[in-house]
């Protein structure tokens, strides 16, 4: 059927690129790519592909093999690897089969795998080997839900396609959607059909060629936008609003609110741009954003409904009463209940995503995103009507769904939590943004150097270049904390200057106050503006002061160096003392001979060697241990003291020397 394709919706389709992709699982992945790229037809892990081809089983007979995206798999990123490849005549002989339960159809969809090593296979798998088509995609376009989302939803997506798709009612998921869809497909599909609806869900479309199948898809959405302009639904933002001020202690105290809500600490992400403030502060907000999520694939993420303003208390007690109403066995099956939101809106905050990780609520705000512009569209169409509260309740305590919670495992052990590291760059500071991270903290980088920026480029770390000197900075710094993570648990202070060595009778005034400006004051000033974020911490704040061999045993020339860390030490002792009624913990490190900073050239430290008389590895090892001291040596430590093991203890000063006879 010849096809005359759109080219307003965005059609990725490269003709030169494609001929680098030799053979149909290939290409599947090619096209695959191409749809997971476009954010209007897949968010994170959503829609699925698959492929039809024949190989030689292990009798030299030729069979067809199902290849199908592999449950986990993004499209976006998906690789030949992440397809689950089954054997299709198996899958079409599951369909006809009166009834199957979903642990049931797991289990013979995994031992249909031809390849031991494959992904579990999406649980759509029957419904694409019950398809008479080589390939089939699937999405959850934006421009199609919002249609099938909106009134007279069936009727319109009918009117917008005639014979050209097969409209399928809304059932959950699995073994009765093939079921049905095979069903409805085999007694309504004619010559001209390309793709199929699914109500409430997404769409489908299919051809004998990748490109054909794809091409497929990107017109008939382009059809349900068009259909959208049409009706004045497309561009349905609100006008622009003001821009909100900063809320850096209205979100520490809602992501400690929640956090108690959900029994662990949770990443509060605040999106205040002109396009989640104006929804936020919509007059029929309360209507149109409690109706549900835009799609049963979105429910895992966002939850059923997001909480209008901060009471959070309510919103939890709103959803343990949906849980009991919903789930006949709820007493039995309440420790899987979390009552705790995903998605806040507020008037002043705007929109904001709460996660188990900063990933988690990248996801979650994604998501929500898209489903304000769907919920605008579908209201302006005529009105926004999602599932019924059963239907998403389904989903959300869906066998399946919450097998794959529980096989998340153990959360790292900092999930969840903030830490603050300056001086992050480089040395210590770079490494204890290492650690932290490995422990699954988001981190905040805070350094002078620009090279920050680049060290990483993932949801749970935040890099800020700036002076610390600079009272202004010091308030981004804060604002900016608060709006990506939502507060902060931990605090490193590393960031400090070592001056060249200078004797106190040759010491300028400048040098000195230049000195204790970075060292000491700047760490006095965070601790002051950062005290009523690490107070609601909701595991308790925790400080770790990255001190000096030379507060316990202070060398000749370095008298402004000395007195500042010493100043520093005493300024945390004086802070553990005063911090313990807020649950706030301090300990300091003292570290020495670390070499593997920016100051140890390997010019400088073979100067240094040859002054004592020794070589370079002698002089990295001159201590009782006769031991190396790294940076990561003490940045594993100061992540230590931030953990559940030194809970009980704070003021403390420890050494990371290898032993120094001087501080012995």
């Amino acid at each position: 059927m010849a096809l005359l394709v759109r080219t307003d919706m965005n059609n990725l389709w490269n003709e030169e690129e494609s001929h680098r992709h030799v053979g149909d699982v290939a290409l599947r992945v090619y096209t695959s790519r191409l749809l997971g790229r476009d954010k209007s037809l897949v968010l994170h892990g959503g829609g699925n592909t698959s492929v039809k081809v024949v190989e030689k089983n292990a009798f030299g007979e030729d069979e067809e093999i199902l290849y199908v995206k592999g449950s986990g798999w993004d499209l976006e990123k998906i690789e030949a690897t992440g397809f689950s490849p089954l054997r299709a005549e198996h899958l079409r002989r599951l369909a006809k089969l009166p009834a199957l339960s979903d642990p049931q159809m797991v289990n013979e969809l995994v031992t249909q795998l031809t390849r031991a090593s494959a992904p579990v296979p999406s649980v759509e798998a029957i419904l694409h080997a019950i398809l008479p088509y080589k390939f089939v995609d699937h999405t959850h376009a934006d421009a199609v839900v919002t249609v099938t989302n909106g009134v007279d939803g069936e009727a319109r997506i009918r009117e917008i396609y005639g014979e050209q798709v097969v409209v399928i009612p809304y059932v959950m998921p699995g073994f009765d959607l093939a079921r049905l869809c095979a069903e409805r497909f085999a007694a309504e599909s004619g010559p001209g059909t390309i793709g199929m609806v699914l109500l409430n869900h997404g769409i489908f479309s299919f051809g004998e060629a990748a490109k054909e199948s794809y091409e497929r898809m990107i017109h008939l959405v382009g059809l349900a936008e068009d259909y959208l302009r049409r009706h004045d639904a497309w561009d349905a933002r609100e006008p622009p609003t003001p821009v909100a001020a900063p809320a850096v202690m209205d979100m520490a105290r809602l992501r400690q609110e929640i956090s108690g809500v959900a029994g662990a600490p949770v990443i509060l992400s605040r999106h205040a741009d002109h396009n989640c403030l104006s929804f936020a502060r919509r007059s029929d907000l309360a209507v149109v954003a409690r109706q549900g999520p835009a799609t049963p694939d979105h429910v895992i993420r966002t939850k059923r409904l997001p909480m209008v303003g901060r009471d959070v208390k309510a919103y939890a007690e709103e959803y343990r009463a949906y849980f009991a109403e919903h789930e006949p066995k709820a007493q039995e099956r309440k420790t899987m209940l979390d009552p705790a939101p995903r998605v806040v809106l507020d008037p002043e905050l705007g929109m904001c995503a709460v996660g188990r990780t900063a990933k988690d609520a990248a996801i979650v705000a994604e998501i929500y995103e898209h489903t304000m512009d769907i919920i605008r569209r579908a209201t302006a169409l005529g009105g926004y009507r999602a599932l019924p509260a059963q239907d998403i309740f389904d989903v959300e305590y869906w066998d399946l769904e919450q097998a794959k919670l529980k096989k998340g495992g153990k959360p790292a052990a900092f999930a969840g939590e903030v830490a603050l590291v300056t001086g992050a760059a480089s040395g210590i500071g770079k490494a204890c943004v290492e650690s932290l991270l490995a422990r699954g903290a988001a981190v905040v980088g805070v350094d002078l150097n620009p090279a920050i920026e680049t060290l990483y480029r993932r949801p749970d770390y935040l890099a800020v270049t700036c002076d610390l000197t600079s009272p202004e900075a010091m308030t981004q710094v804060l604002e900016r904390t608060a709006d990506r993570f939502g507060g902060l648990d931990m605090l490193v202070l590393n960031a400090g200057i070592f001056p060249g060595g200078c004797r106190i009778e040759s010491l300028a005034s400048d040098e000195w106050r230049r000195v204790m400006t970075i060292n000491l004051d700047v760490n006095q000033s965070l601790m002051r503006e950062f005290h009523p974020l690490l107070k609601l911490a909701p595991r308790g704040g925790r400080v770790v002061v990255i001190g000096s061999k030379n507060v316990l045993a202070p060398g000749p020339g370095a008298a402004a160096y000395s007195a500042s860390k010493a100043a520093l030490n005493q300024l945390a002792r004086v802070a553990a003392l005063e911090w313990g009624s807020d649950n706030i913990r301090i300990n300091s490190l003292h570290p020495n001979a670390v070499f593997d900073t920016g100051l140890w050239t390997e010019e400088v430290l073979a100067s240094r060697a040859k002054h004592y008389g020794l070589t370079v590895d002698e002089y990295k090892r001159n201590n009782v241990l006769k031991t190396e001291v790294t940076s990561r040596d003490v940045a594993e430590l100061a992540a230590e003291l931030c953990g559940p093991l030194f809970a009980k203890t704070t003021g403390a000063q420890i050494p990371v020397d290898g032993g120094n006879d001087r501080v012995i």
